[in-house]
Protein backbone atom coordinates (compact mmCIF):
# COMPACT_ATOMS: atom_id res chain seq x y z
CA UNK A 1 0.00 0.00 0.00
CA UNK A 2 1.32 3.45 -0.90
CA UNK A 3 1.75 6.16 1.70
CA UNK A 4 -1.00 8.15 -0.03
CA UNK A 5 -3.41 5.25 0.30
CA UNK A 6 -2.32 4.73 3.91
CA UNK A 7 -3.13 8.33 4.74
CA UNK A 8 -6.58 7.77 3.36
CA UNK A 9 -6.95 4.75 5.60
CA UNK A 10 -5.69 6.68 8.61
CA UNK A 11 -7.98 9.60 7.85
CA UNK A 12 -11.11 9.52 5.78
CA UNK A 13 -11.65 5.76 5.93
CA UNK A 14 -11.79 5.90 9.71
CA UNK A 15 -14.12 8.84 9.75
CA UNK A 16 -11.66 11.41 11.07
CA UNK A 17 -12.35 15.00 10.13
CA UNK A 18 -8.98 16.52 9.32
CA UNK A 19 -7.87 20.14 9.39
CA UNK A 20 -5.16 21.97 7.48
CA UNK A 21 -2.17 24.12 8.37
CA UNK A 22 -0.29 26.66 6.31
CA UNK A 23 2.78 28.95 6.33
CA UNK A 24 0.64 31.87 7.51
CA UNK A 25 -0.94 29.81 10.31
CA UNK A 26 2.54 28.81 11.42
CA UNK A 27 3.74 32.43 11.50
CA UNK A 28 0.66 33.69 13.31
CA UNK A 29 0.92 30.99 15.94
CA UNK A 30 3.77 32.89 17.53
CA UNK A 31 1.18 35.17 19.07
CA UNK A 32 -0.81 32.39 20.75
CA UNK A 33 -0.93 32.26 24.53
CA UNK A 34 -0.42 28.80 26.03
CA UNK A 35 -1.47 27.40 29.39
CA UNK A 36 1.14 24.70 29.82
CA UNK A 37 4.16 26.15 28.05
CA UNK A 38 5.97 29.20 26.76
CA UNK A 39 6.26 29.64 23.01
CA UNK A 40 9.83 29.70 21.71
CA UNK A 41 9.86 29.50 17.92
CA UNK A 42 7.79 28.56 14.87
CA UNK A 43 9.28 27.46 11.54
CA UNK A 44 7.34 26.39 8.48
CA UNK A 45 8.90 23.89 6.08
CA UNK A 46 7.48 23.61 2.59
CA UNK A 47 7.11 20.15 1.09
CA UNK A 48 10.36 18.47 0.00
CA UNK A 49 12.68 21.17 1.30
CA UNK A 50 15.68 20.21 3.39
CA UNK A 51 14.88 19.55 7.06
CA UNK A 52 18.14 19.47 8.99
CA UNK A 53 17.56 19.41 12.76
CA UNK A 54 19.76 17.92 15.46
CA UNK A 55 20.28 17.86 19.21
CA UNK A 56 22.35 15.85 21.68
CA UNK A 57 20.16 12.76 21.26
CA UNK A 58 18.47 12.81 17.86
CA UNK A 59 18.88 14.22 14.36
CA UNK A 60 17.27 14.27 10.95
CA UNK A 61 18.51 15.53 7.59
CA UNK A 62 16.04 14.76 4.78
CA UNK A 63 14.36 16.46 1.86
CA UNK A 64 11.25 14.34 1.38
CA UNK A 65 8.80 15.42 4.07
CA UNK A 66 5.37 16.91 3.45
CA UNK A 67 4.83 20.54 4.47
CA UNK A 68 4.66 21.12 8.23
CA UNK A 69 5.05 23.71 10.99
CA UNK A 70 7.67 23.09 13.68
CA UNK A 71 6.72 24.62 17.03
CA UNK A 72 9.36 24.82 19.76
CA UNK A 73 8.21 25.20 23.37
CA UNK A 74 9.58 25.54 26.87
CA UNK A 75 7.43 23.59 29.31
CA UNK A 76 7.61 24.54 32.99
CA UNK A 77 7.81 21.30 34.96
CA UNK A 78 8.29 22.80 38.43
CA UNK A 79 7.73 26.52 38.78
CA UNK A 80 9.11 26.67 42.33
CA UNK A 81 12.37 25.00 41.34
CA UNK A 82 12.52 26.74 37.97
CA UNK A 83 12.85 23.44 36.08
CA UNK A 84 11.79 23.20 32.45
CA UNK A 85 11.69 20.81 29.50
CA UNK A 86 12.12 21.55 25.81
CA UNK A 87 9.25 20.22 23.73
CA UNK A 88 8.50 20.28 20.02
CA UNK A 89 5.24 19.85 18.15
CA UNK A 90 5.42 19.14 14.41
CA UNK A 91 2.17 20.06 12.67
CA UNK A 92 1.61 18.76 9.12
CA UNK A 93 -0.31 20.99 6.72
CA UNK A 94 -2.39 17.92 5.82
CA UNK A 95 -3.41 16.72 9.27
CA UNK A 96 -5.27 13.47 9.93
CA UNK A 97 -6.92 14.74 13.11
CA UNK A 98 -4.69 12.77 15.49
CA UNK A 99 -1.72 13.36 17.81
CA UNK A 100 1.27 11.02 17.99
CA UNK A 101 3.80 11.34 20.80
CA UNK A 102 7.15 9.64 20.22
CA UNK A 103 9.37 8.57 23.09
CA UNK A 104 13.03 8.54 24.10
CA UNK A 105 15.54 5.88 25.10
CA UNK A 106 17.97 5.30 27.94
CA UNK A 107 18.89 8.45 29.88
CA UNK A 108 18.53 10.58 26.76
CA UNK A 109 17.78 14.27 26.80
CA UNK A 110 16.70 15.43 23.38
CA UNK A 111 13.54 15.83 21.33
CA UNK A 112 13.24 12.74 19.13
CA UNK A 113 13.23 14.68 15.87
CA UNK A 114 14.23 11.54 13.95
CA UNK A 115 10.88 9.88 14.56
CA UNK A 116 8.84 13.08 14.32
CA UNK A 117 10.16 13.30 10.77
CA UNK A 118 10.24 9.64 9.76
CA UNK A 119 6.96 8.49 11.32
CA UNK A 120 4.61 11.20 12.60
CA UNK A 121 4.55 13.90 9.93
CA UNK A 122 4.71 11.63 6.84
CA UNK A 123 1.63 9.74 8.06
CA UNK A 124 -0.35 12.90 8.84
CA UNK A 125 -0.04 12.94 12.63
CA UNK A 126 0.69 16.03 14.69
CA UNK A 127 3.86 14.87 16.46
CA UNK A 128 4.97 15.61 20.03
CA UNK A 129 8.33 14.92 21.67
CA UNK A 130 10.30 16.21 24.66
CA UNK A 131 13.92 16.32 25.79
CA UNK A 132 12.70 14.92 29.17
CA UNK A 133 14.00 18.01 30.97
CA UNK A 134 17.70 17.92 30.08
CA UNK A 135 20.12 17.72 27.18
CA UNK A 136 22.28 14.66 26.76
CA UNK A 137 22.92 11.43 24.89
CA UNK A 138 21.42 8.03 25.66
CA UNK A 139 24.25 7.20 28.07
CA UNK A 140 24.76 10.58 29.78
CA UNK A 141 23.97 10.64 33.49
CA UNK A 142 25.86 13.60 34.92
CA UNK A 143 22.83 15.88 34.37
CA UNK A 144 21.19 14.01 37.26
CA UNK A 145 23.46 15.50 39.85
CA UNK A 146 24.17 14.18 42.20
CA UNK A 147 21.03 15.46 43.98
CA UNK A 148 19.37 17.05 40.93
CA UNK A 149 16.04 15.58 41.96
CA UNK A 150 13.88 17.80 39.78
CA UNK A 151 15.73 16.74 36.66
CA UNK A 152 15.40 13.10 37.65
CA UNK A 153 11.63 13.44 38.17
CA UNK A 154 11.34 15.21 34.81
CA UNK A 155 13.13 12.30 33.16
CA UNK A 156 11.15 9.73 35.14
CA UNK A 157 7.69 10.90 34.04
CA UNK A 158 6.88 14.59 34.48
CA UNK A 159 8.38 16.10 31.32
CA UNK A 160 6.55 13.63 29.09
CA UNK A 161 3.20 14.05 30.79
CA UNK A 162 3.30 17.84 30.78
CA UNK A 163 4.57 17.89 27.19
CA UNK A 164 1.59 15.82 26.08
CA UNK A 165 -0.75 18.34 27.71
CA UNK A 166 1.12 21.25 26.12
CA UNK A 167 1.27 19.53 22.75
CA UNK A 168 -2.46 18.86 22.69
CA UNK A 169 -3.10 22.52 23.48
CA UNK A 170 -0.83 23.60 20.63
CA UNK A 171 -2.66 21.27 18.25
CA UNK A 172 -6.06 22.65 19.22
CA UNK A 173 -4.96 26.27 18.88
CA UNK A 174 -3.19 25.67 15.58
CA UNK A 175 -5.88 23.73 13.77
CA UNK A 176 -8.87 25.30 15.54
CA UNK A 177 -10.06 21.93 16.81
CA UNK A 178 -8.82 19.36 19.32
CA UNK A 179 -7.20 16.13 18.25
CA UNK A 180 -9.79 13.41 18.00
CA UNK A 181 -7.43 10.71 19.24
CA UNK A 182 -4.04 10.63 20.96
CA UNK A 183 -1.42 7.92 20.34
CA UNK A 184 2.05 7.00 21.50
CA UNK A 185 4.82 5.14 19.67
CA UNK A 186 8.15 4.42 21.29
CA UNK A 187 10.61 1.92 22.68
CA UNK A 188 12.49 1.45 25.93
CA UNK A 189 11.98 4.46 28.24
CA UNK A 190 8.92 6.13 29.66
CA UNK A 191 5.48 5.20 28.47
CA UNK A 192 3.99 2.59 30.80
CA UNK A 193 4.09 5.21 33.57
CA UNK A 194 1.67 7.27 31.48
CA UNK A 195 -0.66 4.32 30.95
CA UNK A 196 -0.73 3.59 34.67
CA UNK A 197 -0.82 7.10 36.16
CA UNK A 198 -2.20 9.36 33.42
CA UNK A 199 -4.60 7.14 31.48
CA UNK A 200 -6.32 10.03 29.70
CA UNK A 201 -3.15 11.14 27.92
CA UNK A 202 -3.41 8.43 25.26
CA UNK A 203 -6.12 6.43 23.56
CA UNK A 204 -3.69 3.96 22.04
CA UNK A 205 -0.11 3.06 22.93
CA UNK A 206 2.54 1.05 21.09
CA UNK A 207 5.64 0.36 23.17
CA UNK A 208 8.65 -1.80 22.42
CA UNK A 209 10.78 -3.52 25.07
CA UNK A 210 9.90 -1.05 27.84
CA UNK A 211 12.40 -0.24 30.59
CA UNK A 212 9.45 0.06 32.95
CA UNK A 213 11.19 -1.53 35.96
CA UNK A 214 14.08 0.91 36.06
CA UNK A 215 15.52 -0.14 39.39
CA UNK A 216 15.69 -3.76 38.30
CA UNK A 217 16.71 -3.41 34.66
CA UNK A 218 19.69 -1.31 35.73
CA UNK A 219 20.61 -3.83 38.43
CA UNK A 220 20.37 -6.62 35.85
CA UNK A 221 22.60 -4.75 33.41
CA UNK A 222 25.34 -4.50 36.02
CA UNK A 223 24.80 -8.13 37.05
CA UNK A 224 25.27 -9.19 33.42
CA UNK A 225 28.48 -7.13 33.17
CA UNK A 226 29.80 -8.82 36.29
CA UNK A 227 29.20 -12.26 34.80
CA UNK A 228 32.07 -11.69 32.34
CA UNK A 229 34.27 -9.01 33.89
CA UNK A 230 37.12 -8.42 34.16
CA UNK A 231 38.36 -9.12 30.66
CA UNK A 232 41.38 -10.91 32.09
CA UNK A 233 39.23 -13.39 33.99
CA UNK A 234 38.55 -17.00 33.10
CA UNK A 235 34.88 -16.29 32.43
CA UNK A 236 35.28 -13.51 29.83
CA UNK A 237 34.40 -14.32 26.20
CA UNK A 238 35.59 -12.28 23.24
CA UNK A 239 33.40 -10.95 20.44
CA UNK A 240 34.89 -13.57 18.13
CA UNK A 241 33.94 -16.35 20.53
CA UNK A 242 30.38 -15.12 20.77
CA UNK A 243 29.97 -14.88 17.00
CA UNK A 244 32.04 -17.83 15.79
CA UNK A 245 31.93 -20.35 18.63
CA UNK A 246 28.82 -19.85 20.76
CA UNK A 247 26.35 -18.58 18.13
CA UNK A 248 26.86 -21.48 15.67
CA UNK A 249 26.47 -24.03 18.46
CA UNK A 250 23.24 -22.44 19.68
CA UNK A 251 21.87 -22.67 16.16
CA UNK A 252 23.10 -26.25 15.76
CA UNK A 253 21.23 -27.28 18.89
CA UNK A 254 18.06 -25.23 18.52
CA UNK A 255 17.48 -23.75 15.06
CA UNK A 256 15.47 -26.69 13.72
CA UNK A 257 13.33 -27.19 16.83
CA UNK A 258 10.65 -25.02 15.20
CA UNK A 259 10.64 -27.14 12.06
CA UNK A 260 12.79 -24.91 9.86
CA UNK A 261 16.54 -24.37 9.63
CA UNK A 262 16.71 -20.66 8.87
CA UNK A 263 19.02 -19.03 11.42
CA UNK A 264 16.10 -17.90 13.60
CA UNK A 265 14.79 -19.51 16.80
CA UNK A 266 11.08 -18.74 16.81
CA UNK A 267 10.55 -19.54 20.49
CA UNK A 268 13.83 -19.71 22.41
CA UNK A 269 12.05 -20.93 25.54
CA UNK A 270 12.07 -24.44 24.02
CA UNK A 271 15.84 -24.26 23.50
CA UNK A 272 17.76 -25.85 26.37
CA UNK A 273 21.16 -24.70 25.21
CA UNK A 274 24.00 -26.86 26.57
CA UNK A 275 27.27 -24.90 26.41
CA UNK A 276 29.08 -27.95 27.80
CA UNK A 277 29.23 -29.32 24.24
CA UNK A 278 31.84 -26.61 23.56
CA UNK A 279 34.14 -27.69 26.41
CA UNK A 280 37.81 -27.47 25.50
CA UNK A 281 39.54 -30.76 24.81
CA UNK A 282 43.17 -31.33 25.86
CA UNK A 283 45.48 -29.23 23.69
CA UNK A 284 42.64 -27.42 21.92
CA UNK A 285 43.03 -23.72 21.07
CA UNK A 286 41.08 -22.02 23.86
CA UNK A 287 39.77 -19.36 21.46
CA UNK A 288 37.73 -22.09 19.73
CA UNK A 289 36.12 -23.66 22.80
CA UNK A 290 34.84 -22.89 26.30
CA UNK A 291 36.51 -23.36 29.66
CA UNK A 292 34.74 -24.11 32.92
CA UNK A 293 34.40 -20.47 34.04
CA UNK A 294 32.94 -19.43 30.69
CA UNK A 295 30.40 -22.25 30.75
CA UNK A 296 29.33 -21.24 34.25
CA UNK A 297 29.00 -17.60 33.16
CA UNK A 298 26.77 -18.58 30.21
CA UNK A 299 24.43 -20.50 32.49
CA UNK A 300 24.05 -17.39 34.65
CA UNK A 301 23.42 -15.15 31.62
CA UNK A 302 20.65 -17.36 30.24
CA UNK A 303 18.98 -17.70 33.66
CA UNK A 304 16.59 -15.41 35.48
CA UNK A 305 18.40 -13.21 38.00
CA UNK A 306 17.45 -13.84 41.63
CA UNK A 307 19.18 -12.37 44.65
CA UNK A 308 20.35 -14.62 47.49
CA UNK A 309 17.09 -14.14 49.41
CA UNK A 310 15.22 -15.43 46.32
CA UNK A 311 13.99 -11.97 45.34
CA UNK A 312 13.21 -12.01 41.62
CA UNK A 313 15.15 -9.26 39.88
CA UNK A 314 14.91 -9.74 36.11
CA UNK A 315 14.83 -12.19 33.22
CA UNK A 316 17.93 -13.39 31.39
CA UNK A 317 19.20 -13.59 27.86
CA UNK A 318 17.48 -16.05 25.53
CA UNK A 319 19.23 -18.24 22.94
CA UNK A 320 19.30 -16.71 19.49
CA UNK A 321 20.95 -13.30 19.88
CA UNK A 322 24.53 -14.37 20.46
CA UNK A 323 26.00 -12.32 17.61
CA UNK A 324 24.84 -9.14 19.38
CA UNK A 325 25.09 -10.00 23.09
CA UNK A 326 28.76 -9.07 23.28
CA UNK A 327 27.82 -5.57 22.09
CA UNK A 328 25.06 -5.37 24.69
CA UNK A 329 25.86 -6.21 28.30
CA UNK A 330 28.55 -8.91 28.28
CA UNK A 331 31.39 -7.40 26.30
CA UNK A 332 34.54 -5.52 27.17
CA UNK A 333 32.71 -2.21 27.58
CA UNK A 334 30.70 -1.63 30.73
CA UNK A 335 27.08 -0.66 30.16
CA UNK A 336 27.34 2.93 31.35
CA UNK A 337 23.59 3.59 31.67
CA UNK A 338 23.56 1.20 34.62
CA UNK A 339 26.57 2.68 36.36
CA UNK A 340 25.37 6.24 35.72
CA UNK A 341 21.94 5.37 37.08
CA UNK A 342 23.32 4.00 40.34
CA UNK A 343 26.06 6.62 40.59
CA UNK A 344 24.01 9.76 39.89
CA UNK A 345 20.49 8.75 40.92
CA UNK A 346 20.83 6.19 43.73
CA UNK A 347 24.11 6.33 45.66
CA UNK A 348 25.19 9.89 44.72
CA UNK A 349 28.65 8.44 44.15
CA UNK A 350 29.78 9.71 40.76
CA UNK A 351 32.68 7.25 40.79
CA UNK A 352 30.35 4.24 41.04
CA UNK A 353 31.53 1.20 39.09
CA UNK A 354 30.03 -2.23 38.46
CA UNK A 355 32.22 -3.59 41.25
CA UNK A 356 30.41 -1.37 43.77
CA UNK A 357 27.12 -3.09 43.03
CA UNK A 358 25.62 -5.48 45.59
CA UNK A 359 22.20 -6.53 46.82
CA UNK A 360 21.97 -3.60 49.25
CA UNK A 361 22.34 -1.15 46.32
CA UNK A 362 19.33 -2.71 44.60
CA UNK A 363 17.39 -2.53 47.85
CA UNK A 364 18.26 1.16 48.18
CA UNK A 365 17.22 1.81 44.59
CA UNK A 366 13.85 0.15 45.17
CA UNK A 367 13.34 2.30 48.29
CA UNK A 368 14.19 5.53 46.44
CA UNK A 369 12.72 4.71 43.01
CA UNK A 370 14.59 7.65 41.42
CA UNK A 371 12.22 9.98 39.62
CA UNK A 372 9.34 7.62 40.43
CA UNK A 373 10.28 6.03 37.10
CA UNK A 374 9.26 2.48 38.00
CA UNK A 375 6.07 1.61 36.13
CA UNK A 376 5.13 -1.85 37.39
CA UNK A 377 1.54 -1.31 38.58
CA UNK A 378 -0.52 -4.15 37.06
CA UNK A 379 -3.80 -2.28 37.46
CA UNK A 380 -4.60 -0.76 34.04
CA UNK A 381 -8.35 -0.49 34.58
CA UNK A 382 -8.39 3.32 34.48
CA UNK A 383 -6.76 3.19 31.06
CA UNK A 384 -8.58 0.17 29.65
CA UNK A 385 -11.94 0.25 31.42
CA UNK A 386 -15.23 1.47 30.00
CA UNK A 387 -14.54 5.05 31.07
CA UNK A 388 -11.58 5.38 28.69
CA UNK A 389 -11.29 2.15 26.67
CA UNK A 390 -7.58 2.57 25.91
CA UNK A 391 -5.58 -0.01 23.95
CA UNK A 392 -1.98 -1.17 24.43
CA UNK A 393 0.27 -3.04 22.00
CA UNK A 394 3.67 -4.13 23.29
CA UNK A 395 6.46 -5.85 21.37
CA UNK A 396 9.95 -7.10 22.12
CA UNK A 397 12.68 -8.93 20.25
CA UNK A 398 13.56 -12.39 21.52
CA UNK A 399 17.21 -11.44 20.85
CA UNK A 400 17.11 -8.15 22.77
CA UNK A 401 20.65 -7.48 24.02
CA UNK A 402 19.81 -4.62 26.41
CA UNK A 403 16.51 -5.51 28.12
CA UNK A 404 15.55 -9.12 28.61
CA UNK A 405 12.36 -10.07 26.74
CA UNK A 406 11.48 -11.83 29.98
CA UNK A 407 10.67 -8.38 31.38
CA UNK A 408 7.90 -7.83 28.84
CA UNK A 409 6.45 -11.27 29.53
CA UNK A 410 6.72 -10.72 33.30
CA UNK A 411 4.82 -7.44 33.19
CA UNK A 412 2.18 -8.78 30.81
CA UNK A 413 1.56 -11.75 33.09
CA UNK A 414 1.27 -9.55 36.21
CA UNK A 415 -1.36 -7.46 34.40
CA UNK A 416 -3.09 -10.65 33.23
CA UNK A 417 -3.18 -12.04 36.76
CA UNK A 418 -4.48 -8.75 38.20
CA UNK A 419 -7.17 -8.55 35.53
CA UNK A 420 -8.40 -12.07 36.28
CA UNK A 421 -8.32 -11.62 40.04
CA UNK A 422 -9.87 -8.17 40.30
CA UNK A 423 -12.05 -7.46 37.26
CA UNK A 424 -14.45 -9.03 34.79
CA UNK A 425 -12.35 -7.69 31.90
CA UNK A 426 -10.52 -9.78 29.30
CA UNK A 427 -6.89 -8.75 28.81
CA UNK A 428 -7.15 -9.53 25.08
CA UNK A 429 -9.66 -6.70 24.79
CA UNK A 430 -7.07 -4.05 25.69
CA UNK A 431 -3.49 -5.43 25.87
CA UNK A 432 -1.61 -7.51 23.33
CA UNK A 433 2.04 -8.55 23.38
CA UNK A 434 4.05 -9.58 20.31
CA UNK A 435 7.42 -11.37 20.49
CA UNK A 436 9.74 -10.88 17.48
CA UNK A 437 12.03 -13.86 16.81
CA UNK A 438 15.64 -12.85 16.17
CA UNK A 439 15.15 -9.10 16.69
CA UNK A 440 17.50 -7.08 18.88
CA UNK A 441 16.62 -4.07 21.04
CA UNK A 442 14.21 -1.77 19.16
CA UNK A 443 15.21 -3.18 15.77
CA UNK A 444 18.05 -4.99 13.98
CA UNK A 445 19.17 -8.58 14.10
CA UNK A 446 18.53 -11.34 11.58
CA UNK A 447 14.76 -11.11 11.80
CA UNK A 448 11.56 -9.84 10.27
CA UNK A 449 12.22 -6.60 12.11
CA UNK A 450 10.40 -3.92 10.08
CA UNK A 451 6.76 -3.30 10.97
CA UNK A 452 6.36 0.45 11.34
CA UNK A 453 7.74 1.22 14.78
CA UNK A 454 10.42 3.70 15.86
CA UNK A 455 14.06 3.38 14.75
CA UNK A 456 12.96 1.28 11.78
CA UNK A 457 12.11 3.56 8.85
CA UNK A 458 14.80 5.95 10.08
CA UNK A 459 17.30 3.09 9.76
CA UNK A 460 16.25 2.12 6.22
CA UNK A 461 13.71 -0.46 7.44
CA UNK A 462 10.22 0.89 6.66
CA UNK A 463 7.16 -1.35 6.89
CA UNK A 464 6.36 -3.34 3.77
CA UNK A 465 3.04 -1.49 3.60
CA UNK A 466 1.31 1.22 5.63
CA UNK A 467 -1.87 -0.82 6.13
CA UNK A 468 -2.74 -2.18 9.61
CA UNK A 469 -1.50 -5.68 8.77
CA UNK A 470 2.06 -4.43 8.15
CA UNK A 471 2.24 -1.15 10.09
CA UNK A 472 1.89 -1.40 13.87
CA UNK A 473 0.92 2.28 14.12
CA UNK A 474 -2.00 1.75 11.74
CA UNK A 475 -2.88 -1.39 13.72
CA UNK A 476 -3.30 0.53 17.00
CA UNK A 477 -5.34 3.21 15.20
CA UNK A 478 -7.70 0.60 13.76
CA UNK A 479 -8.02 -1.13 17.14
CA UNK A 480 -8.89 2.12 18.93
CA UNK A 481 -11.17 3.57 16.28
CA UNK A 482 -12.74 0.50 14.68
CA UNK A 483 -12.46 -2.07 17.43
CA UNK A 484 -10.43 -4.46 15.24
CA UNK A 485 -7.68 -5.94 17.40
CA UNK A 486 -4.52 -7.31 15.74
CA UNK A 487 -4.09 -11.09 16.05
CA UNK A 488 -0.85 -10.99 14.10
CA UNK A 489 1.29 -8.46 12.25
CA UNK A 490 3.23 -9.17 9.07
CA UNK A 491 6.83 -7.98 9.44
CA UNK A 492 9.52 -7.85 6.78
CA UNK A 493 13.23 -8.50 6.70
CA UNK A 494 15.19 -6.53 4.12
CA UNK A 495 18.45 -8.04 2.95
CA UNK A 496 21.27 -6.73 5.16
CA UNK A 497 18.61 -4.69 6.99
CA UNK A 498 18.31 -2.13 4.20
CA UNK A 499 15.22 -1.59 2.05
CA UNK A 500 17.34 -0.73 -0.98
CA UNK A 501 18.57 -4.35 -1.10
CA UNK A 502 15.09 -5.76 -1.49
CA UNK A 503 12.96 -8.09 0.61
CA UNK A 504 14.67 -11.04 2.25
CA UNK A 505 11.60 -12.63 3.80
CA UNK A 506 8.34 -11.88 5.59
CA UNK A 507 7.02 -13.46 8.79
CA UNK A 508 3.98 -13.11 11.01
CA UNK A 509 4.45 -11.72 14.50
CA UNK A 510 2.20 -13.73 16.77
CA UNK A 511 0.15 -12.50 19.68
CA UNK A 512 1.50 -13.90 22.95
CA UNK A 513 1.23 -16.62 24.17
CA UNK A 514 0.99 -18.13 20.68
CA UNK A 515 4.18 -18.65 18.67
CA UNK A 516 5.16 -18.92 15.01
CA UNK A 517 4.89 -22.35 13.38
CA UNK A 518 6.16 -23.33 9.95
CA UNK A 519 3.42 -24.96 7.88
CA UNK A 520 5.46 -25.79 4.79
CA UNK A 521 5.98 -23.97 1.53
CA UNK A 522 8.20 -21.00 0.72
CA UNK A 523 10.14 -20.19 3.93
CA UNK A 524 10.55 -16.59 2.79
CA UNK A 525 6.78 -16.00 2.66
CA UNK A 526 4.73 -15.16 5.75
CA UNK A 527 1.86 -17.22 4.28
CA UNK A 528 3.91 -20.36 4.95
CA UNK A 529 3.66 -19.77 8.73
CA UNK A 530 0.85 -19.72 11.24
CA UNK A 531 0.40 -18.75 14.88
CA UNK A 532 -0.38 -21.49 17.37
Amino acid sequence: MSLLAALALLGLALGVEAAAGSPSACTLFAHSALTYATFSKATHYAANVRVNVSNAYSSIDVSNLPAFCRIELVVTTNATAGSTALTEVWLPDEWNGRVLTVGNGGLAGGVTVTELGHVAVPQGFAGISTNTGHNGTTDDGDWAGPHNDNAIVDWGWRALHLSVLAGKEVVEKYYGMPAQKSYYLGCSTGILKEVQDFPDDFDGVVVGSPANWQTHVQAWSVHMNLNTEPTTSGHFMTADMWSNVIAPEVMRQCDELDGLKDGIINDPRICSFRPETLTCRPGQNVSTCLQEGQISALHRMYADYYEADQTYVFGGYYPGGETEYYHGLVGQKHFVIGTNYFGYMVTNDTGFTIHDYKASVLKLADQIDPGQANAINPNLTAFAGTGHNGKLIQYVGWADQLISPGNSIHYYETVHAYTLANTTMDIDDYYRLFLVPGMNHWCGGFAANAFGSVEQASNDNPPLSFDPQHNILAAIVRWVEEGVAPDNITAVNYKDNNVTNGVGFTRPLCRYPSTIKYGGGDPNDAESFFCS
